[in-house]
């Protein structure tokens, strides 16, 4: 078990640190914070430069601290709440990803969310610290709330930009 959550927490951190390469640095066909911050103010993220700076550093940090095993709870917190606010732009297209849809985000919160459940394993910081304790439903239901409140700030801020901008001239979302 503790090869196969190692597995997990290491995947997970891998794809997270990729998507936030994408956006704070422009690698692996990434547009880069200037690129990507147009796209982020058609999706009603305004401004768009500092909160995809924002969304690459949350992504960042919560891929160290996942695969690390380090502050579980509080790790999946952040790649919960990170996942909400970017599965919004595509929620109107439903979950498949290949209709444009938010199954990428989905399934790396739905990840973290396991792990903030099962804990990160024997092979982890938070085990060498005495902390294996720190999971188990109550805690999954905490870094779950955390995340959905920490997601509101951005969400209402989307909804407001979303309204006073002509449907019109917003370009379609696209996956990054």
């Amino acid at each position: 078990m503790n090869a196969g959550l190692l597995l997990l927490r290491l995947l997970l951190a891998g794809l997270l640190a990729g998507h936030a390469a994408q956006k704070l640095l422009g690698w692996f066909r990434g547009m880069g914070p200037d690129g990507t911050a147009p796209v982020f103010e058609s999706w009603g993220f305004r401004p768009g430069r500092p909160l995809v700076l924002l969304a690459g550093t949350c992504e960042l940090t919560g891929a160290a601290l996942i695969g690390s095993g380090t502050a579980t709870p509080l790790a999946a917190a952040v790649v919960m709440g990170t996942m909400i606010v970017a599965a919004a732009p595509n929620h109107p297209n439903g979950l498949w990803a290949h209709l444009g849809g938010y199954e990428v985000p989905f399934v790396y919160g739905a990840l973290a969310l396991a792990l903030a459940t099962t804990g990160p394993g024997a092979w982890s910081v938070d085990h060498a610290a005495g902390m294996e304790g720190a999971s188990g439903p109550l805690w999954a239901l905490a870094a779950t709330a955390l995340a959905v409140t920490a997601a509101i700030p951005a969400l209402t801020l989307r909804r407001r930009n979303l309204r006073t901008t002509a449907p019109a001239s917003r370009p379609a979302a696209r996956d990054d």
